[in-house]
C-alpha cells in the first residue's frame, strides 16, 4: 500500500471531497441530512473522518452533492474501502469510549501514518514525551474541567501513544520544539523536571526525535502548542498538500485541515525552528537539566583519613 493510500490519507481524501462538494454547492449539512434521510449527527461524522461511508451511502451522497464522474466516483470509492482497511487501534479500545475527544482518535491515526511530525510546546511538554511525573501534574490542573477517569484515560494515552511512536516500522521524522520556559518549569515536584529532561534527551539519542529549543531572546509565537502532521511529501514540511495540524486549547482540542491556516503555522513553525538554539546547544542545555538528577544521585563519598592525613 502506497503512502497515499494508507487508512489516515484515504479517509482524509473522502472527507473532505464530501465536504468541499457540499459548501461549494452551499448546502448546510441539515439539508444533506434530510436529502439522504439521515440523521445530521451521521453527516457530521463522514466530513469530520469519524464514519467512512460505505459504498452503498457513498454513490448516492456523492451524486446528492454533485459529482457524478464515473472515474472521480470510483476513485472516492476506493479510498473509502483503503480507509477501512486498518483494524482497531488502541485507542478504539472501549476502555477509552469518550473518554478520549474524538479530535484525539482522529490526530492519533493521522499520527500513526505521517511521514514527518513538526511541533511545538510553549505551555508544557509534548504529550508523547511526557513522564508520569509530568503529565499527572498537568492533567490535574483541569481538575475543575475534566473528571478524574478522563484524566486517568488520558495518563494512560500518553504512555501508548509514545510507545506507538517507537515502535512504529515505517520511518518518521519528528521534530520538536520547545520553548526555553520549559526547562525551568517544576511542575512542584522535586525531580520532575529532571526525569522530564532525561526523557527527551532518551529520545533525542535513540535518533527518534530532533529537538531545538527556542530561547528567551526570541518573540513568543503567540500561538499555543501545535502538532502538524504531514502525509506525504519529503518529509522537511515544505509539503503542505496532505498535512493537518492539531491543536490544544486547555481542555477544547481541533484537528485543522484548512489551507490557509496550515500555511499560516508552518510558516510560523519553519520561522521559530530556523532562529531556535540548533541541536547541539539545545541537546547542551537538556544534557543540564538531565544531569542535576543524576547528580543528586550520586553517592557521597566518604573521606577516610591516611597516616599521613592532617
Amino acid at each position: 500500500m502506497s503512502l497515499r493510500e494508507t487508512p489516515a490519507v484515504a479517509r482524509r481524501t473522502v472527507r473532505l471531497a464530501i465536504r468541499d462538494a457540499r459548501t461549494a454547492r452551499g448546502f448546510t449539512q441539515d439539508q444533506v441530512a434530510e436529502a439522504m434521510e439521515w440523521s445530521r449527527s451521521k453527516v457530521m461524522r463522514i466530513e469530520s473522518g469519524e464514519h467512512v461511508a460505505s459504498r452503498r451511502d457513498l454513490v448516492p451522497l456523492l451524486a446528492h452533492l454533485g459529482i457524478d464522474d464515473e472515474s472521480r466516483v470510483e476513485g472516492l470509492v476506493r479510498a473509502a474501502k483503503a480507509a477501512r482497511r486498518q483494524g482497531p487501534q488502541w485507542w478504539d479500545e472501549q476502555r477509552f469510549g469518550d473518554l478520549l475527544t474524538p479530535a484525539m482518535k482522529q490526530w492519533f491515526t493521522y499520527e500513526a501514518e505521517a511521514t514527518s511530525i513538526l511541533a511545538f510546546n510553549a505551555d508544557h511538554f509534548p504529550g508523547f514525551l511526557q513522564t508520569a511525573q509530568t503529565a499527572g501534574p498537568v492533567l490535574d490542573s483541569f481538575a475543575d474541567d475534566l473528571p478524574v477517569e478522563q484524566r486517568t484515560a488520558r495518563l494512560e494515552a500518553r504512555s501508548l501513544r509514545r510507545q506507538a511512536l517507537v515502535d512504529r516500522r515505517a520511518p518518521l521524522t519528528m521534530r520538536v520544539l520547545l520553548d526555553e520556559s520549559l526547562l525551568h518549569r517544576t511542575l512542584g515536584r522535586p525531580g520532575a523536571l529532571q526525569q522530564q529532561a532525561r526523557a527527551v534527551l532518551d529520545a533525542v539519542l535513540q535518533g527518534w526525535a530532533t529537538v531545538r529549543i527556542a530561547p528567551f531572546t526570541q518573540p513568543s509565537a503567540g500561538t499555543g502548542n501545535f502538532d502538524i502532521a504531514l502525509l506525504g511529501g519529503d518529509g522537511t514540511g515544505d509539503d503542505a498538500a496532505h498535512a493537518v495540524l492539531y491543536r490544544e486549547r486547555g481542555t477544547t482540542d481541533e484537528v485543522v485541515d484548512d489551507p490557509a491556516t496550515l500555511d499560516r503555522y508552518l510558516t510560523v513553525w519553519r520561522r521559530m525552528w530556523d532562529h531556535a538554539l540548533d541541536e547541539s546547544r539545545s541537546t547542551a542545555m537538556l544534557s543540564a537539566r538531565a544531569g542535576q538528577i543524576a547528580g543528586s544521585r550520586a553517592p557521597t563519598r566518604k573521606r577516610t583519613r591516611g597516616k599521613n592525613a592532617p
